[in-house]
């Protein structure tokens, strides 16, 4: 059962870790990135970060998916982790499933405007995301479990 979806720059570091993993319960977690499963210095990296007792699985974008409707992932509270909205999206729209999309933090870069303390999106995330919503997928920003959750939808209709 998929638990929730985080849209996170870092991927895996203590906040995710240890605060969303506890907060939500989640016994294993799915770092879903084209790149790490090549990259041996990230996937160590991310390795380090794993909290004791929750099982770790990298794999890339399509074969997230497919792990995903196959249904092997049913048995954990699955905790999913991408680095971009664009990656959850794809996910999204390949996997009926996932229902809520939190936008934890996304880097500021040239062409991104932020939206909250810690994200930072392109005119081109802000049709991703008004598409998701359109899809039924509930996408929302909080950095924290403790925060109060917005929905992305209501910020964006500020936004040209």
């Amino acid at each position: 059962m998929i638990i929730l979806t985080r849209v996170d720059h870092r991927l895996l570091h203590g906040q995710v870790a240890f605060s969303w993993t506890q907060s939500l319960g989640a016994d294993c977690i799915l770092i879903a990135n084209d790149d790490v499963p090549t990259n041996d210095l990230r996937k160590t990296t991310i390795k380090l970060a794993k909290p004791q007792g929750v099982k770790l699985v990298i794999k890339n974008i399509e074969d997230s998916i497919n792990a995903i409707n196959s249904g092997v992932t049913d048995k954990y509270k699955l905790f999913i982790v991408v680095e971009s909205i664009k990656d959850a999206f794809n996910l999204a729209k390949n996997c009926p499933n996932i229902k809520e999309i939190n936008l934890g933090g996304t880097k500021a870069t040239n062409g991104t405007q932020n939206i909250s303390k810690s994200v930072n999106i392109t005119m081109a995330e802000i049709e991703i995301i008004k598409e998701l919503d359109k899809l039924g997928v509930n996408v929302e920003i909080r950095m924290v479990p403790g925060e109060k959750a917005i929905r992305a939808v209501s910020i964006l209709k500020n936004i040209n």
